[in-house]
């Protein structure tokens, strides 16, 4: 039988799967093996993140710098592996909060998912503000020149939009935000292969060789760091489709393979596109003192109507890279609230029985989303706490998930496995994280800056003194955990939470703590 196919009462099996850890079937289960993986590599999106970051990179070490792309994905791989081990033994929405609950504590696993949860709304928020930077130059490409695309009013303007049309989007359910995604992913895939393409055998103005100059910039372990951060943004995103198990068909084949091809697909499609902007590149000096990003490359090298025309479809992979993001979101904060371990968790796990989705949860996600735009300070702001809270719930996820391997887990076969290799692959990925968790929270003006050391017109102002003079990253942090902790102290592990269920034979290396206190 190939991935994915069912065989007749499949949708029944997998409802009779679920219930064995103790839920029911409330989302609708619609999606095959290539709506998850469309959904996570929309997630991952290399357009998008490239378009957000790339000037990033070259203004930090010229071309060399896409020497940090395989090294990122060579790690975020090593995490996929472990991750899609996991998403095979407990197919249930919430990705690395349900894993936590599985194989740790309650209260490792409340903070894991709380942590996990604000990175993805400030995620949200990231990509929503990144959809300007491509749509606004293609919109003045038709002739609309009213719209200044380096005005931050007009960014945060379109941002807003995008953030209400993708949250009605994912209202009306998710088999419309499939369809959508679907499109929007072949668009993807086609539109920057065919264009890179292009670009490398008809605008090779550097040739191969840009990938060694530096453009004067100093190579050193200091610098290829910093330069990582545009690769580090572009892939994450791979356990979405994890985070969809509860939609889809045969959830412990299918969600494993499409985070494992997520990752694989966005390396490759988003290595030759780099490749492709860089050589594309006419003055390479320019380039950097300007801090190009893809926009003037299309610019500079194909007419009005075909730049027009292709960021229109760049516009459209961040577009549907936005519905995924939500979508995902909204099931983790979904699948929280349904254990009861959200404030308002009783409104935020009722799902519209015509709509076959959390309705509330999807208005709430929004609104927290649209919380970094009060004070905007551009997209690369938003971005560096987004990315580096994701790799701190990856980074504790990881840890518990090492936690059990020592501990004899998984004691059970699942469809997908690593076998003996599972242990080393689980430190090499420990190993990876760890190290890109002090690169985010190191202080340098390039990817972690304090708010005074922005510059206008994305100038940072918090608005109380001392933390003008914090690193970014460092306040966003501390505040998120602060207001977790005091709510979890107060009322969180107060709560009559949901019992944790573990199917029979499948069962984690030790009893989570938590099973005691439903026991109880």
């Amino acid at each position: 039988m190939s991935t994915g196919t069912q065989i007749p009462g499949g949708s029944e099996r997998d409802s009779a799967d679920l219930a064995r850890f103790g839920y029911k079937q409330e989302l609708k289960r619609s999606l095959g093996l290539f709506s998850s993986f469309a959904v996570a590599f929309s997630y991952i999106s290399p357009s998008t993140g490239i378009f957000t970051l790339f000037s990033l990179g070259l203004i930090t070490l010229g071309g060399v710098f896409i020497w940090t792309w395989p090294v990122v994905a060579l790690g975020q791989f090593l995490v996929a592996l472990n991750f899609a081990e996991v998403s095979s033994h407990y197919p249930i929405a919430g990705s690395v909060f349900q894993w936590t609950k599985y194989l740790a504590s309650r209260s490792y696993s409340w903070f894991t998912g709380w942590i996990y949860l604000f990175a993805g709304i400030i995620t949200v928020s990231a990509v929503v503000a990144t959809l300007p930077i491509a749509l606004i130059p293609a919109l003045n490409g038709l002739g609309w020149h009213s719209l200044n695309a380096s005005s931050q009013h007009t960014q945060l303007v379109v941002a807003l939009i995008t953030l209400v049309v993708i949250t009605v989007l994912n209202i009306y359910g998710v088999r419309l935000v499939a369809l959508i995604n679907n499109t929007g992913v072949l668009f993807e895939i086609l539109g920057m292969v065919v264009f890179a393409l292009v670009l490398l055998a008809f605008h090779n103005h550097q040739g191969i060789h840009v990938v060694t100059n530096s453009a004067g910039f100093p190579v050193n372990g200091s610098t290829f760091l910093a330069a990582m951060f545009m690769s580090l943004f572009v892939i994450y995103g791979f356990d979405t489709a994890s985070t969809l198990s509860e939609e889809t068909k045969d959830p412990r084949r299918s969600a494993p393979k499409a985070v494992l091809f997520s990752v694989i697909g966005a390396f490759i499609i988003g290595g030759i596109f780099l490749l492709a902007c860089l050589v594309a590149i006419p003055n390479l000096g320019t380039a950097v003192k300007n801090a190009w990003s893809p926009v003037p490359i299309i610019q500079a090298n194909f007419s009005s109507a075909f730049s027009t025309l292709y960021l229109f479809v760049v516009s459209a992979a961040i577009f549907v890279c936005c519905l995924s993001i939500l979508a995902a979101t909204i099931r983790l904060c979904f699948g929280m609230a349904r254990d009861n371990r959200l404030p308002f968790s009783k409104p935020l796990a009722r799902v519209a029985p015509n709509l076959h989705t959390p309705v509330w949860t999807c208005i709430v996600v929004a609104l927290l989303a649209a919380v970094p735009f009060i004070e905007y300070a551009g997209v690369s702001i938003i971005a560096i706490a987004a990315t580096g809270m994701i790799y701190l719930s990856y980074f504790l996820g990881n840890i518990v998930i090492m936690r059990a391997r020592a501990r004899g887990w998984p004691r059970t076969s699942a469809p997908f496995k690593l076998g003996r290799w599972g242990m080393p692959i689980n430190v090499l990925a420990l190993l990876y994280g760890g190290a890109m968790l002090i690169n985010f929270a190191w202080p340098r003006v390039a990817s972690n800056p304090k708010p005074n050391q922005t510059v206008a017109p994305a100038k940072l102002d918090f608005h109380i003194g001392f933390l003008n003079d914090i690193p970014i990253l460092w306040t966003v942090v501390v505040v998120i955990t602060l207001i977790g902790a005091i709510y979890y102290l107060i009322a969180g592990r107060k709560k009559d939470v949901a019992p944790i269920t573990t199917p029979p034979g499948d069962d984690p290396a030790e009893q989570p703590a938590g099973g005691a206190e439903a026991a109880a």
